[in-house]
């Protein structure tokens, strides 16, 4: 994951943070806000250890997947659904719950519009 990940859903990472830095305080953490510079040397605070040294564990963590329940957050799957916005036909709208994007306008052998029961 990038920074940008952690950054723009800062809130749903709370607990992973908490969770990896279990030295780090919540309200702490809320203040930070996603300010890259301002964790990096929060952490170091937190923790003891030198700048470089907290870089390096906070680059190592970021090598990682985004987690689960921050992937299921609704302001993260909102933000991916508009991102998937441009392979969705003109017409079509990316919030649709439809699995095959596209096929709206396609009428099935029983006369059904498919993707609707």
């Amino acid at each position: 994951m990038k920074w940008v990940h952690v950054r723009d859903n800062w809130p749903a990472f709370s607990d992973a943070i908490l969770e990896k830095w279990p030295e780090a305080d919540e309200a702490d953490l809320t203040e930070i806000d996603g300010d890259q510079r301002a964790f990096v040397k929060y952490i170091a605070e937190v923790t003891g250890q030198e700048i470089d040294e907290t870089k390096d564990e906070i680059r190592e963590w970021l090598a990682g997947e985004i987690p689960s329940d921050i992937v299921m957050d609704p302001s993260h799957d909102n933000h991916s659904i508009a991102l998937s916005s441009k392979f969705v036909g003109e017409g079509e709208d990316e919030y649709d719950d439809d699995a095959r994007f596209g096929d709206d306008d396609e009428v099935a052998d029983d006369g059904d519009r498919t993707g609707r029961d």
